[in-house]
């Protein structure tokens, strides 16, 4: 069997989020990191110390003709030019969320993927919790989906370029819309304040309510004593606790409220008296196998490229996250 050909690749940001992704990207044996380009000279004499061997410069025209791809971790305002210009030059773009800020530039970006593989830096999806949960959904174990709630909360880090609703909900609007299959919501609401920096809202509420009655309740912010990472999903035969900072990250609950007709059976008779059964019973904990999911998502990524893969955060999902906050930033 031939080798396939590595994948070469500019990664271009290695700032807050950005050695993480070049450490995963250095570790694949699928790429090859041609250069890193950043402005920050504290930045590139970070990069050159780690990875001597890789081109380190603060010209990205400077790198493009040398590359397959460009992956981009940089300030959420340069995404949707950075990837324009990439897209421009035919190089396949991995983008941390959000990829844009409005659903404008979103299908701009569209409009030059055709052929290139337009990927959004959505981990969770690469999750294996979050799978394990998908799953359930999928085969019904849960039962019908009642309503789901998230919390992503912390004491810091405070941004000035984005507000808390844009830095922390595209993790759960992602979430919820991969374990709903990208289901539009019939609508969405927001409420925030901005109590640190004028105009930047540091705590903010972003409700969805789906066709089929699913609704879903997501508050984020940094202004929190606890650090919380946790989605609570409530189904009408199980509850589902999914804690990122836990050891155990999920719980399943086998406990429900059920309707029960007074004469013994679970249907709706004409005149019938019901009662409520209290269900509770046990506390599973699952065993999940665990990789790191920037791994995960990087080898997908590759993948992609090199074998056609469909892309799970690609344009399309990326595009319906985007959609979901420019919403709730409307009301």
């Amino acid at each position: 069997m031939s080798d396939v050909k590595k994948i070469r690749i500019a990664q271009v940001g290695v700032g807050y989020w950005g050695p993480n992704l070049l450490r995963n990207l250095m570790a694949n044996k699928n790429c090859e990191v041609k250069a890193v380009v950043d402005l920050s000279k504290e930045r590139q004499a970070f990069v050159k110390s780690v990875y001597p061997s890789v081109l380190v410069t603060d010209d990205i025209d400077s790198v493009l003709n040398d590359v397959d791809a460009v992956v981009i971790a940089t300030p959420v305002n340069t995404h949707h030019d950075i990837v324009v210009k990439a897209l421009l030059t035919g190089k396949h773009v991995f983008v941390e969320k959000p990829v844009a800020t409005t659903t404008k530039d979103m299908q701009h970006v569209t409009s030059l993927s055709d052929g290139l593989v337009v990927m959004a830096g959505h981990t969770f999806l690469y999750n294996a919790a979050v799978r394990y949960i998908k799953n359930m959904i999928d085969s019904g174990e849960i039962g019908d989906i009642r309503y789901i709630y998230c919390q992503r909360l912390n004491l810091g880090r405070i941004r000035s370029d984005v507000n808390a609703l844009w830095n922390l909900a595209p993790h759960d609007v992602s979430i919820v819309q991969y374990w709903l299959d990208e289901a539009r919501p019939s609508s969405v609401t927001y409420h925030g304040m901005a109590y640190i920096q004028e105009g930047i809202d540091d705590v903010a509420f972003l409700t969805m309510e789906y066709p089929n009655g699913i609704l879903v309740n997501i508050h984020v912010g940094w202004l929190d004593p606890h650090k919380t990472r946790r989605v609570v999903v409530v189904g009408s035969k199980k509850m589902v606790v999914y804690d990122d900072v836990a050891e155990n990250k999920v719980a399943i609950h086998d406990k429900g409220i059920d309707k029960v007709s007074s004469l013994g059976e679970d249907m709706d008779y004409d005149g019938d008296v019901f009662e409520f059964d209290n269900r509770s019973g046990d506390i599973v904990i699952p065993k999940i196998d665990w990789k790191e999911p920037l791994r995960v998502e990087v080898e997908h990524f590759i993948d992609c490229i090199q074998n056609g893969t469909k892309c799970l955060s690609g344009i399309g999902h990326a595009t319906g996250v985007v959609e979901i906050l420019e919403r709730g930033n409307r009301t």
